[in-house]
């Protein structure tokens, strides 16, 4: 993405392309001539203002010591010129002080001058003399400012730069370099270009050349892509620049990392082709070059072969140079566990995705929030089941995916990391709880990165030491988490601090997640439509299921109609720009004066405040369609304040100017984000249109409101329950695990085999390759091992009498179980599916069997004694909830054939039988009740009364059971209040 300037609309083009060799130019007659007046200006205000206020006005500092004389004398003309003199001095010792400051810089060569307290205008005045003195040197070329701004108004050489500074993201830490730094600019390509005319063409490709980093210019820091661009023509070229100097002992002793920010006074070595007015080359002796950079470069030069073998040593590649926003955290050895990185688990072989959607399987966060609401919508749609008939009820078994959204769901298991989602929540929870409690407020964060396990969060500006665990990263502006430590980390009840925090994409081993809330003004996506639609339906998805958010709003424009179905709390889509900024208007408004009522100065002061968990929820906005002109600036205008109110705007574009964007990025058709500006090109995260169709109709086949009166659903696999069926091998899953028909393998892989038998006994369906390797091995396996354990699965599941084997393909290439392997959870499920919807429907004495032979399976939870650290897999399946369902739903049945009868003794036996797999299921307590008032037993009623308020504990009855008792025992309330 090419560079634009600052804010004056003009148009931006590389600097310095030409391919002649570059000499500084020689000082003129006229340059001394300037050095001269100067000098003569800086000794007359430096020397001569002091003796002239000596000599006619006398000394600042009073002769006698006694306030009380001061407050007691007349006031008088005296008085008043003695007032005056004192600011006078103070005027005097202000300015010497900026002369003394810019001296110091310019002499020195590195960094840029300090900035002397309410100087300003004469801070500025100083720069300019001091530069004028010393533009016969090169030692101050690099600072120099242009002169021809010399003696003009003061107010007009900064108020472009301060404007500018007010809408870069870090404008507060780094405003005072970019107003020290704001006429250099035109003077630096003045020289370059008097250069490049007076240079001639002598040089050839290989010689050495080197380029010393610029001070700040304009809005922009100057970073190794603006460096490639403009010198070698291609700003990827960074990273050839980075290799030849990375490690590398700076003239400041510092070194140029992995990480670590370019700054100037800096060295670099450029590759051989590097053309433009502002290189050097060395060793020659450089017209114009003082001795001092001169032996500085000699320097630098001697460690360039030990240099690029220590560096060849340690890899890696530069992210980001010298940009002072967003930049890569330094990177440690990868712990030897799964982390939430990068990237999800992957199998390490030339299957790559293995037919699944690439785009999902490499976001991590993504598929986990999903995968969770996914989860969530299907439990939802389960219970408001529960709340239908006993018997014969739709949405107990949810459908069953096929074609695409089978693809996708098989993605989702695969790429998912749950753990992940879970330790970025708790970290940023912690990290707000523990600043709570040391009453300092939260930091703006513009971006989050998941480096092997490490959590680093990238501030706006440096703000202190971090609460431990955390420590400081590579700088001040970065915080670090270990994975370690962050483990350590419980729930909290505390606010989510970063809700805006969104997933864009990964660069080496390093995922970024960019604080949209946080961003002062606009981000802009420039890119074609497809590709731009893709980068904002993965944002969309990721900020509607993600886990480390409590509340927020997402307003979608242009785009994402049908993405509503993933969280219709959260998403809300407008048809035009025209509601959108009406609606914006007026919630600028009212968050402005709500954080001025409550005394907030932002929304993170307070999200740790009382209110936290229902005030300062975020609200952003995706604008995928183009704005006008005219709606760009009202947009900008809005989002000028958006950080402070909790408000982010992400704006597509066609061509990449867009008014008021303070962060421009780009999405390439390969797939590839760049924001050359903030040092980054990520491998974007993305949700294409295909995969995105998927998804939704994942969403709509859960919710729970989808035709409620639609048909029962049928159990996925259905056994023959007769004595005729009885299975080749028969697993018992409810309750301790345990095998019967095949012999125990020996060694450490049994536990392995145990696990993927389980998982396919589950999935009747069929399960793919790559979601049985991810389950098992969630950091990742190869190939060869994973189809090693698949033929030892295969040899111990045997074969059926007619040769076939027990463990097959489909046609899908998924993996899938023969009939004769069954478990205990398919009987509990034929038995009930045919006792209410087969045979038991008009033959009571079946249906009693039926249902009595299937409570007797129930012997406990699921997989009752899987290992611990095993199995995880299942946090994914909603058999949890399926299970203590069917079983009420069980016993409910069994309930009722005995009351049919007036059998009540038989009906609470079976009732009891299935609490104690289901005990938080209110319709079984609500059946007990009435079986127990069917006995006639005042007293035994009266105890099951008060063993329901005991159980229900602070919280009190459900109001359904109060009013049931208040039916059947009105007199229970006496007991319950003699029992407390």
């Amino acid at each position: 993405m090419a560079r634009r300037s600052s804010s004056t609309g003009s148009p931006a083009s590389p600097r310095n392309r030409t391919p002649q060799p570059v000499r500084l130019p020689r000082r003129t007659f006229g340059d001394f001539v300037k050095a001269f007046l100067a000098f003569v200006a800086l000794v007359v205000l430096v020397v001569g203002v002091p003796g002239a206020l000596a000599m006619y006005l006398g000394w600042p500092v009073p002769s006698t010591w006694d306030p009380q004389e001061w407050l007691t004398s007349e006031l008088s003309v005296g008085t008043f010129l003695g007032i005056l003199t004192f600011f006078v001095w103070l005027a005097w010792a202000q300015f010497t002080a900026c002369v003394i400051v810019e001296m110091k810089a310019a002499l020195s060569g590195v960094g840029v001058p300090g900035r002397v307290p309410g100087a300003g205008p004469s801070q500025l005045l100083a720069r300019q003399l001091v530069a004028a003195l010393l533009l016969v040197g090169a030692t101050a070329a690099s600072l120099t400012p242009g002169l021809s701004q010399f003696g003009q108004n003061l107010e007009g050489n900064q108020r472009g730069t301060v404007a500018a500074a007010e809408q870069t993201p870090g404008a507060g830490l780094f405003a005072q370099q970019q107003e020290q730094a704001a006429a250099s600019a035109s003077a630096l390509a003045e020289q370059a270009a008097h250069a490049e005319a007076a240079a001639p063409s002598t040089a050839k490709d290989g010689d050495t050349k080197y380029y010393r980093i610029q001070p700040p210019e304009g809005r922009h820091h100057d970073s190794l892509w603006e460096i490639a661009e403009r010198h070698l023509g291609d700003g990827r070229r960074y990273k050839e620049i980075y290799e030849l100097n990375k490690d590398r002992v700076q003239p400041d002793g510092s070194r140029l990392s992995e990480a670590s920010l370019i700054r100037p006074g800096w060295i670099m070595e450029m590759p051989g082709d590097a053309r433009g007015g502002e290189l050097v080359e060395m060793p020659d002796e450089a017209p114009g070059v003082s001795p001092e950079l001169q032996q500085q470069i000699h320097d630098y030069a001697k460690t360039g072969d030990g240099a690029q073998e220590q560096g060849g040593q340690q890899g890696g590649q530069e992210q980001g140079g010298g940009n002072a926003h967003i930049s890569v955290p330094e990177q440690r050895p990868a712990p030897d566990h799964r982390t939430p990185s990068a990237s999800a688990p992957q199998a390490t072989d030339s299957e790559s995705s293995f037919g699944l959607p690439e785009a999902l399987l490499t976001a991590p966060l993504l598929a986990a929030g999903l995968l969770g609401a996914l989860g969530r919508r299907r439990r939802q749609a389960l219970w408001q089941s529960a709340l239908g008939s006993v018997g014969g009820r739709r949405g107990m078994e949810p459908p069953t995916p096929t074609g695409d959204a089978a693809d996708v769901h098989d993605a989702l298991l695969v790429g998912a990391d749950p753990d992940g989602v879970r330790l970025l929540d708790r970290s940023l929870r912690g990290l707000a709880a523990s600043l709570a409690e040391e009453s300092r407020p939260l930091p703006t964060v513009y971006a989050a990165w998941l480096t092997n396990g490490d959590l680093h969060l990238q501030l706006a500006q440096p703000a202190g030491k971090p609460p431990a665990p955390w420590q400081l990263g590579q700088d001040q502006t970065f915080w670090m988490l270990a994975r370690a430590d962050a483990e350590s980390y419980e729930d909290t009840d505390t606010a989510a601090p970063y809700p805006g925090l969104v997933s864009l994409g990964t660069m080496d081993d390093s995922r970024l997640l960019l604080n949209l809330e946080s961003v002062p003004g606009i981000v802009s996506l420039s890119g074609r439509e497809a590709d731009r639609a893709a980068v904002f339906a993965s944002v969309a998805a990721e900020l509607a299921t993600n886990g480390w958010s409590d509340r927020m709003t997402i307003t979608l424009v242009g785009f994402g109609q049908d993405l509503t179905p993933l969280a219709p709390n959260r998403l809300r889509h407008l048809d035009g720009i025209d509601d959108l900024i009406e609606t914006m208007e007026a919630e600028t408004r009212q968050r402005r004066g709500a954080l001025g009522a409550a005394g907030h100065d932002s929304v993170l002061t307070g999200r740790t405040g009382p209110a936290q968990h229902t005030r300062w929820a975020p609200h952003l906005v995706l604008l995928a369609a183009e704005p006008s002109a005219e709606d760009a600036t009202r947009l900008a205008e809005l989002a000028a304040d958006a950080s402070r109110l909790g408000i982010g705007y992400l704006v597509g574009t066609e061509t990449g100017d867009l008014p008021g964007a303070a962060w421009e990025m780009e999405i390439t058709g390969e797939g590839k984000l760049l924001a050359p500006l903030l040092g980054l090109e990520l491998e974007a995260q993305l949700l294409p249109v295909q995969q995105q169709q998927a998804v939704v109709e994942l969403f709509v086949q859960a919710d729970p409101d989808q035709d409620p009166d639609g048909p029962t659903t049928t159990p996925p696999f259905l056994v023959d329950v007769s004595e005729q069926g009885r299975p080749a091998v028969y697993a018992r899953l409810v309750g301790p695990y345990e095998i019967i028909g095949l012999d125990t393998p020996d060694g450490e892989r049994s536990a392995l085999l145990h696990e993927a038998l389980a998982l396919l006994l589950l999935h009747r369906e069929g399960v793919h390759p790559r979601v049985l390797s991810s389950a098992l091995w969630p950091r990742g396996v190869t190939a060869d091992v994973r189809d090693a354990l698949l033929e030892r699965l295969r040899a111990w599941l045997g074969t059926d009498p007619d040769g076939s084997p027990r463990l097959r393909t489909d046609s899908t290439g998924r993996l899938t179980l023969a009939k004769s392997v069954v478990s205990d959870l398919d009987v509990l499920r034929s038995l009930y599916h045919e006792a209410t919807q087969g045979r038991g429907v008009n033959s009571r004495a079946v249906r009693g069997r039926l249902l009595t032979d299937a409570l007797v399976l129930v012997r406990g939870p699921l997989l009752a004694d899987r290992p611990e650290g095993r199995y995880r897999w299942l946090t994914h399946e909603i058999v949890d909830a399926q299970l203590p369902l069917l079983v009420a739903d069980i016993g409910l049945a069994l309930s009722a054939f005995h009351l049919e009868k007036d059998r009540a003794e038989k009906a609470i036996e079976a009732l009891n039988a299935a609490l104690n797999s289901a005990p938080a299921d209110e319709r079984l307590w609500h059946e007990l009740l009435r079986a127990t008032h069917s006995t006639g037993d005042t007293a035994r009623l009266q105890a099951l009364a008060a063993d329901l308020v005991h159980r229900s504990g602070a919280r009190g009855l459900p109001p359904r059971t109060e009013a049931l008792l208040d039916e059947l025992l009105p007199a229970w309330r006496d007991g319950a209040v003699a029992a407390g």
